[in-house]
């Protein structure tokens, strides 16, 4: 396992007969976000975390929202202590802390969380003013040994699955078909526009439910992960689109030619479907714009359309985070923060990616984890005072 020097902080105690070094005190902080309900370890990575030396604090009420009381975190062998933060060397978090929430951590502590690092750049060069060492959940790369450790594909997943439940209940009308001696209910159509991780389980939920379900997406490889959940695939043909995946295992932008022929296709697909949902996003950019006011006319009054990246600046023109938008008789929705709509099990997985990051590279011989480059220089935000990541630089 390689080494970038990350030795250097250690908590040193010194006694008559010997030098010591002090167990990692990991803080878990209460979230502080409007709306934010998840937390950031559970009693389970607390007692993981214990077990490989550590010495866990956490927050007052810092799992309420998650249904998690102060006295199973305490049960699980954790310090609850309104001042968490005070002497840790590392700090958790779901999303970045303010830089006061950081007040009496160790200098050099990490933090680790969703920092969000084009969305709160202020906050970033923050934690590099305070000499801190910011590491990006988000900026794991995706790689094969690292999937475990990828809060984006977790928490996705989940909102794949909020996202078709939400809709079907702003939608009115039944999904499956029902044959019934007073007639027959013919089965919902859904349309998933951008097949990732989001994507994949909001296909499946739908089938579940029994609707129709057709998908497309920008990169052909999608083509046959989506017949292979049972649904029908929607692609533009004889137009160059994407064929592989852009950096990191993320969708880039399309050409011009294919976003054209992708409009005329979804145009007249879209306005038979009963329910939409948008997936799509480009890190470090503003969500592409999937669906337009005119093809929102085209749709049934009652139809539904969800918008997972409206947080992002929507898929959907006129759309809102967190709230219902009535646009010629059809609904849009969508919420700013959609994991935390199912924040006891977005909490469980977010705890365990941040468990199995740390804990892959816990170094025995010093109780503390030492990160090696390939993962650590793309996570890695601030060090030494200073912001350390390309992208960041150049975002």
């Amino acid at each position: 396992m390689g080494c970038d020097c990350d030795r250097t902080h250690h908590r040193i105690r010194y006694t008559a007969d010997r030098l010591s070094i002090l167990p990692m005190r990991i803080a878990v902080l209460k979230e502080r976000a409007v709306g934010e309900s998840r937390v950031s370890a559970t009693p389970e990575t607390v007692k993981k975390f214990i077990a490989l030396g550590a010495v866990v604090a956490v927050e007052p009420d810092a799992g309420a929202g998650a249904s998690i009381s102060d006295a199973d975190y305490a049960a699980a062998g954790a310090e609850i202590s309104k001042t968490a933060a005070k002497g840790a060397d590392i700090v958790l978090g779901v999303q970045g802390p303010d830089i006061a929430a950081l007040k009496g951590a160790n200098s050099g502590a990490w933090i680790v969380a969703g920092l969000d690092p084009f969305g709160q750049r202020t906050r970033i060069d923050a934690y590099a003013a305070g000499g801190y060492e910011a590491l990006a959940m988000e900026f794991m790369p995706r790689i094969t040994r690292a999937q475990s450790m990828d809060i984006l594909s977790s928490q996705s997943n989940l909102s794949g699955y909020k996202a078709v439940i939400e809709a079907a209940g702003q939608y009115g009308r039944a999904f499956p078909m029902m044959m019934t001696a007073a007639g027959t209910v013919s089965a919902a159509k859904c349309f998933v526009m951008g097949v990732g991780v989001a994507g994949l389980q909001a296909i499946a939920t739908a089938r579940r439910l029994g609707a129709q379900v057709s998908a497309t997406d920008v990169r052909s490889a999608t083509k046959e992960q989506i017949q292979s959940l049972g649904a029908k695939p929607i692609f533009v043909e004889n137009v160059a689109g994407i064929e592989g995946e852009g950096a990191g295992g993320y969708a880039t932008e399309m050409s011009a030619e294919y976003q054209k022929a992708q409009a005329e296709l979804v145009s007249g697909h879209i306005a038979k479907q009963d329910i939409v949902i948008t997936t799509a996003l480009i890190p470090g950019r503003a969500a592409p714009r999937l669906i337009t006011d005119a093809q929102i006319a085209t749709m049934k009054p009652g139809s539904v359309i969800f918008d997972l990246a409206v947080a992002h600046g929507g898929n959907v023109e006129g759309s809102k985070p967190d709230q219902v938008i009535v646009k010629h008789g059809v609904k849009i929705i969508g919420f700013s923060n959609t994991a935390t709509h199912l924040a006891a099990d977005a909490s469980a997985l977010f705890s365990r990616n941040l468990y199995n990051f740390l804990s892959a590279f816990w170094d025995k011989e010093t109780g503390r984890p030492v990160l090696d480059e390939e993962i650590g220089n793309a996570v890695r935000l601030t060090k030494g005072g200073k912001i350390v990541n390309e992208r960041v630089v150049s975002g």
